[in-house]
Formats: C-alpha cells, sequence, structure tokens
C-alpha cells in the first residue's frame, strides 16, 4: 500500500509534447501533501507513534540510496551532497523530502517523553529541527528548479511550516512563525481549490490543522484576546501537524498550574483538612481538579461521550500521580508520626475521590449502554448492548461502592460528613443491586427461562420499592435518582407481569406444540426433496450450489442423513426347552465308596 501511494504520487509530468529543453531538464511532479499524508497515517502517525514513522523513514531512504546507486561508501564515509544537477530522476526529490521527515519525527519522539524532554534532550530537540528546517528548504530550492508549478509551491509551503515548527518551540521570533504559518496557509488555500476531491479534502485538512498554530502565535504577539480555556478548546482538535502545538500548550498550562499551587496548602475532603508539602502532589492535584470542572460545570452535559471518557481518564492519571509522591514522601518521611498521619490522611483521601470517579465513570459507561440497549444498530454500525453486558457494570459499580464504602469507614474518630457520606453508598449500593436484578432478569427472559425471570423481576421490583422509600426519606434526595428508580418499579412490576402471563400461556400450549413436533418426525426424510442433492444426480450436470444472485444453502448431500431400513439375523426363542424330559444319568454317576479306609482319610 505505501509504495503503491508513493508510485501515484511521484508521476513525471509529461502530458504536453517534450521540447528539447524539457528532454534535457524535465520537470518533475510530486504531490507533496498527499505523499506526506499517507507516509504519515500508512506508518505509525495514525495513533502518534512517532518512532514507527521515523524508523520507516530510515528504511525508506536506504532503499532509495541502494536503488540510485547513491551510497556513501562502504568503510569510510564519503558525503554526496545532492545539487540541481545531481537530481537526474524524481526519486531523488524523495531523498531529500525523507530526509527532512526523519529530523522531524526524530524531534517529535524527543518531545513525547513520559516526562517531557530535559535541558540536554531539548536542545537535541531543537538541533533536529534546525536539521529538518535546512533539508525542507533545500526540497523547496530544488523543487523550484527541478518541479513544476504546483510542486514547487507545495514544496515552498513545506518548508515555511518546518520553519514556523523551529521558531513555535524555541519561544521566539513569534512574529516571523505567524509569518510561516500564514505563507503555508495560503498555499494550501489556493491549492485546495483546484484538482481533484481528495486533494480538496487534504488541502483543508491542512489549513484547520494550522489555524491553531496561528492563533497562538497572535496570542503570544499581543494581537489575539484568546482566554485559556479557548486555547485548550483548540487544543482539542487531533492531528500529526498540531502536537507540537499541543506539547507547548500543556508546558504552558503546567507553569500556569505551578504557579497557582504554590497557593494550594491543603487539601479538604469530608470534613478533614490534610496538609500538602510536596509541589508535584499541589501540581497534579491542581490538574485534576481543573478537568473535574470541565465535567461538572455548566458545559457538561454538552459534551458527548467520549470525550467525557476522555477527561475521566486524564483524572485518574493526574490523581494516581499524586498517589505515587505521597506515597515516596511516606517512605522518605521522618519519624514524626504528624508528619507520617497526615500523609495517610492524604492518600486515604485521594483514593477516596479516585472511587468517586471511578464510580462516575462506570455510570456513565452504563448510560452509553443503556442508549445502545433499544437499538438494533446505531449510528456508528457497533454492536448492540446485551443485558448481559450491562449486568457485569452494575458487578462493577457494586464492587467499587463496596471498595468505597470500607475505605471511608476505616477511620477511628468519624466525622459526621463521613457518616453521611457511607450511608449514601449503603444507599447507591441498593440501587445497584436493583438495577442488576432487572437486567439479569432481563437474560433469563431473553433465554426463555420463564420461571427464574419471573422470581428476579419480583426481587428487583421489591429491593427498587426499598431503595425509593429509603431515598424518599432523606431531605436533600437526589430527584435524578428519584425518578430512576420509580421508573424501575413500574417496568420492574410490569415485565413480572408479563413474564407470568407468557409463562402461562407457554405452559398451556405446551402439549400441542409436543403433539405437533411428534406428528411431523419422519424416519424416512419424506419432507426432504432428495432429488435436488447432488449425490441423486451424478449423471447429470447441474450446479448444486444454485444461481449466484441467489443466496441460499448448497446442497450436496443431506445431513444429518435419513433413517433406512436393514435387514438383521433372526431372533431365537428356545419355548420347547421347559417341556423336554431329558433321560436319567445315575448309572453314569461315581459312586462313593464306604469302607474302612475311606472313613479314615476323608
Amino acid at each position: 500500500m505505501g509504495r503503491e501511494s508513493d508510485a501515484s504520487a511521484m508521476e513525471i509530468d509529461d502530458s504536453r509534447p517534450k521540447t528539447s529543453d524539457q528532454i534535457t531538464n524535465p520537470k518533475f511532479s510530486i504531490n507533496v501533501l498527499q505523499l506526506l499524508k499517507s507516509s504519515q497515517m500508512q506508518h505509525g502517525l495514525r495513533f502518534g507513534d512517532y518512532t514507527r514513522y521515523r524508523r520507516y523513514c530510515t528504511a525508506r531512504l536506504r532503499r532509495l540510496y541502494k536503488s540510485l546507486k547513491f551510497t556513501h561508501g562502504r568503510g569510510k564515509y564519503n558525503k554526496k551532497a545532492i545539487t540541481a544537477a545531481t537530481v537526474t530522476e524524481v526519486r531523488f526529490l524523495h531523498v531529500v523530502f525523507y530526509t527532512a521527515e526523519r529530523a522531524w519525527s526524530h524531534a517529535m519522539e524527543k518531545r513525547q517523553l513520559p516526562d517531557g524532554p530535559n535541558a540536554r534532550q531539548r536542545n537535541y530537540l531543537i538541533g533536529r529541527l534546525r536539521k529538518a528546517v535546512k533539508w525542507a528548504t533545500l526540497f523547496a530550492e530544488l523543487c523550484a528548479i527541478k518541479g513544476d508549478s504546483r510542486t514547487s509551491l507545495e514544496a515552498e509551503a513545506y518548508a515555511s511550516y518546518m520553519r514556523g515548527n523551529l521558531l513555535f518551540e524555541q519561544d521566539q521570533n513569534w512574529d516571523v512563525a505567524l509569518k510561516s504559518f500564514k505563507n503555508a496557509r495560503a498555499v494550501y488555500e489556493e491549492l485546495g481549490k483546484y484538482g481533484d476531491l481528495e486533494n480538496q479534502v487534504l488541502c483543508r485538512e491542512r489549513v484547520e490543522e494550522l489555524e491553531p498554530s496561528i492563533r497562538y502565535c497572535l496570542h503570544k504577539i499581543g494581537e489575539s484576546n484568546l482566554q485559556t480555556s479557548e486555547l485548550m478548546h483548540i487544543g482539542e482538535m487531533e492531528g500529526p501537524a498540531l502536537d507540537l502545538f499541543k506539547a507547548k500548550l500543556e508546558a504552558v498550562m503546567a507553569e500556569a498550574r505551578t504557579q497557582q499551587a504554590a497557593s494550594m496548602t491543603e487539601f479538604h475532603w469530608l470534613g478533614h483538612k490534610f496538609p500538602i508539602s510536596n509541589a508535584k502532589t499541589r501540581v497534579s492535584i491542581l490538574k485534576a481538579q481543573e478537568l473535574e470542572k470541565d465535567l461538572h460545570g455548566p458545559t457538561a452535559d454538552s459534551l458527548p461521550a467520549e470525550k467525557r471518557l476522555l477527561i475521566f481518564d486524564k483524572i485518574f492519571a493526574a490523581y494516581h500521580e499524586a498517589r505515587s509522591c505521597i506515597r515516596n514522601d511516606l517512605v522518605t518521611a521522618s519519624n514524626s508520626e504528624n508528619m507520617k498521619d497526615d500523609l495517610s490522611g492524604l492518600d486515604k483521601a485521594i483514593g477516596a475521590v479516585l472511587g468517586q470517579r471511578t464510580v462516575e465513570r462506570n455510570q456513565l459507561l452504563v448510560s452509553i449502554a443503556k442508549s445502545k440497549l433499544s437499538k438494533t444498530r446505531d449510528d456508528k454500525n457497533e454492536k448492540v448492548t446485551k443485558p448481559e453486558e450491562l449486568v457485569r457494570l452494575y458487578d462493577l459499580l457494586l464492587q467499587n461502592t463496596s471498595d468505597l464504602l470500607d475505605l471511608v469507614s476505616s477511620g477511628r474518630d468519624r466525622k459526621p460528613e463521613e457518616l453521611a457520606f457511607g450511608e449514601e453508598c449503603e444507599l447507591k449500593s441498593l440501587v445497584f443491586r436493583a438495577e442488576r436484578c432487572f437486567y439479569l432478569a432481563k437474560s433469563y427472559s431473553l433465554a426463555g427461562k420463564r420461571a427464574e425471570a419471573y422470581a428476579l423481576y419480583c426481587r428487583a421490583h421489591s429491593v427498587a420499592y426499598d431503595s425509593l422509600k429509603k431515598l424518599q426519606s432523606l431531605t436533600n434526595a437526589d430527584q435524578v435518582m428519584v425518578k430512576e428508580l420509580k421508573t424501575l418499579c413500574e417496568d420492574s412490576r410490569s415485565s413480572s407481569c408479563i413474564e407470568h402471563a407468557t409463562g402461562i400461556i407457554e405452559e398451556e400450549k405446551a402439549p400441542d406444540t409436543l403433539s405437533k413436533r411428534i406428528s411431523t418426525i419422519s424416519l424416512t426424510g419424506a419432507d426432504k426433496k432428495m432429488e435436488n442433492f447432488l449425490t441423486n444426480k451424478l449423471e447429470t450436470y447441474e450446479s448444486a450450489v444454485g444461481d449466484s444472485n441467489m443466496k441460499g444453502v448448497a446442497c450436496i448431500e443431506p445431513f444429518p442423513p435419513a433413517f433406512q431400513t436393514i435387514s438383521r439375523n433372526p431372533i431365537v426363542l428356545d419355548l420347547a426347552y421347559n417341556t423336554i424330559e431329558f433321560p436319567s444319568l445315575e448309572n453314569r454317576m461315581k459312586k462313593d465308596k464306604k469302607g474302612f479306609m475311606s472313613r479314615l482319610w476323608r
């Protein structure tokens, strides 16, 4: 696939009649953007794997050098420069292009390190970006001489994009970076007006990827009134061209969190106040709290489910990082009991918050599964939800609630907030148990087990009714949960009646159904048309598969085979044995000797 797309992107433009100058100096045509996108998407960047893409560029360069016989010597390295006189075919331009891509992907690989690049790695990163700019500029110069007008324009836009990336990473000359990005955008906007539909779509996507970088440069110059929330919204866009922008935005947000975390000295949880002394712990907790505002803010309902799940994953990562820092502090803490108690309490509080968010995430998964339960197919052609999947999710919720309740009730001096939270967990556990029982009954109903389904529906109704009474007795009851419990009570009651009636009807119809099935049993297989099978018409040529336009089963041999009568050995019953009088054989039997010596040897 990769080689075919590369070959389609490097045709030589020779549709017009060739003159003598064009024969000696041919003009090459490369669809640079299409070549760039196909290489990146097919070799790792669809999933953000820059290491894989860099290795592909290296292997591609090796093949190009070998096929062009442009190697640099076997022993001592002899550098061979690529000039306009060297470029005699289009593959020389590909060498320059993939060299620039290899340097750029290596820089992006360093940018995606887990803890971010340190000072030494950052210098190396900037060096690789300079190398990418150098080769991209050479590529533009060679395309201006050896390429047609469109290739020259695309190569110039590519070089401008690379120059903008370098200045963007260096945090300097924002006006020059802005000019470079705008030049690239202008070229792609013009190219998007011509060509086939695929080329127009690629150019339009490239313009959208360049837009966030342009807006950020305007923000740094001071010509834009962008807020932090708007920058975060821009950073949610996807694409390989936006990865450097995302890394820069994350660095800026981390710096802002560090400054804000300096004023954060305590963590409040259920009436407790725990001091936070570690700066990394403060930054991680602050990051998680900012993400929680997106979930519980006024715009939370408008977020799609996939986006909310991604936010939950980021919250979990931030809290786990905070717990890791806390436990490292516990290991290196002094013998002060107060310090250890504070760290242990903070670790418990963070664990409880993690448990709460886990319950919320699983509830979101339940709502997604319920929305697909009544559908045959959803918009994305995904599989429909089965009741067993909801039973599994409610099992997870029950386990999460139990773990959270054990964690909260593990302390000695429990405050009123903790007692109220424990009661809330117990009530949620009852609700989850009722929901689980309801969907377990639904799965039994689909399997045709009426008695089990009826009993489970009745149990679900009983548990849901008890939960509803307890919830309504609270002063600040959750009205959404009250509404859900009322719906569950009604659904379980109606479903139990339906199962009861269906079971009675099936019980009444069972003898008739059984007699009908027995009456249709045939030992000879007369219900099948034996003449339609291939084994019964071997002498005549006729397809056993049928017409290719008709969907049908191939008729080769009936299976299971029909019963046939076979001969059997006769059964002999010996009825005369009891009436026969046999002769006496006493005269032939040996008689006992009753002498003196025989008595001694008995």
